[in-house]
């Protein structure tokens, strides 16, 4: 095991600038996940960390020695890909003991540490098969397996789940969080489902365009947002945002759409008449008679909870209950949101304004 120090690190692709001066800090045995949209830098950061691309400038390293320089093969580092990328004419075991193989290590070694992948991967009857006779979520369990045969210093995940359906989605999950609790090897997973990057991480990441936006642990990302991308990346459904203008008389309020008033518990000084995004979650609305009135546009009833769109002032809000009310589209209604959870930003910036 190992941690990895990514040192103001840039990629570039001829004159296309695609990585911009990144820092993160990967402790030892940490599970680290980068999150963000499609095209935001996440997987070319993480192939670099592989040494599968060039690094134009900056610096990683993994351990005590900086990795700028060396080949792929000698870093020490096992990597899962999305296709799961299996040679289709090997076995289960072969494919888990291919690395080990051109290594030129001991059979002996090679049929315990295959084993013992199998046996926490639930592969042992399956270790005689071929890649087109399992599942893909099988399939992904030997790609899991091979890289845990070669017991390298980091496991490196580039969308390992994208390619299943929802539900083995959900167990895979699961799967590969116990298993980095039983090995606790270092681990940089990679991901645009903020679902997965909540559930499974020690630390969050998140970067869009080929910057970081914020480092922290999934309920600090979730709680306290650095910036209106991250407070709109985070969480599903996404916190409601509506744009207007901060008021102090005689009480901290925020004007919003159609001049609807709502409660902030406190805002910056001299802040008045200021431009502000006013942030709340969707389960953070309550119904209330002192609420502010809003028209149901469409129901969302999932079982746990009903999840109802509405239109505050014209603009569309989300609210999340969990108990059953049974409203129907065209009903008004009022919905409060608690101050205390109400997040302010800078209109300009986007930045965060409130503590």
């Amino acid at each position: 095991m190992a941690s990895v120090a990514i040192r103001d690190v840039r990629k570039s692709f001829g004159a296309t600038r695609v990585i911009h001066g990144v820092n993160i800090s990967i402790d030892d045995g940490e599970f680290v996940v980068l999150v963000g949209p499609s095209g935001c830098g996440k997987s070319t950061l993480l192939r670099m960390i592989a040494g599968l691309e060039n690094i134009t400038g900056g610096e990683i390293s993994i351990g005590d020695r900086v990795v700028n320089k060396v080949p792929p093969k000698e870093r020490d580092v096992a990597m899962v890909f999305q296709n799961y990328a299996l040679y289709p004419h090997m076995t289960v075991a072969a494919n888990m003991a291919f690395s080990m193989k051109l290594r030129g290590a001991p059979q002996s070694e090679i049929d315990t540490r295959v084993n013992r992948a199998a046996e926490i991967l639930g592969l042992s009857h399956l270790l005689g098969r071929f890649p087109r006779q399992l599942s893909g979520g099988q399939r992904q369990r030997v790609a899991m397996g091979r890289a845990i045969v070669r017991d390298p210093q980091v496991f490196l995940f580039d969308e390992p789940l994208s390619n299943l359906d929802a539900k083995l989605r959900v167990q895979m999950r699961a799967e590969i969080k116990e298993l980095h609790q039983r090995l606790k090897t270092t681990t940089v997973y990679v991901t645009h489902d903020q679902i997965e990057a909540m559930t499974m991480a020690d630390k969050i990441v998140v970067m869009h365009d080929g910057i970081v936006e914020q480092i922290g642990d999934p309920l600090e990302l979730y709680d306290r947002p650095n910036n209106l991308f991250v407070a709109g990346f985070i969480g599903s459904p996404a916190m409601n945002c509506l744009k207007g203008t901060l008021r102090l008389n005689g009480k901290a309020e925020f004007e919003g759409p159609g001049g609807i008033m709502l409660p902030v518990a406190s805002v910056p000084r001299n802040s008045d008449g200021q431009p502000a995004v006013y942030g709340i979650r969707p389960e953070h609305f309550v119904i209330a008679d002192d609420g502010a009135e809003v028209e149901v546009q469409i129901v969302e009833p999932t079982g746990s909870e009903t999840q109802v769109i509405a239109k505050l002032g014209g603009k569309e809000i989300i609210a999340v209950f969990r108990e059953r009310y049974q409203f129907k589209p065209g009903d008004k209604i009022r919905l409060s949101p608690d101050p205390r959870l109400v997040h302010l930003f800078d209109e300009a910036t986007g930045k965060r304004m409130n503590n």
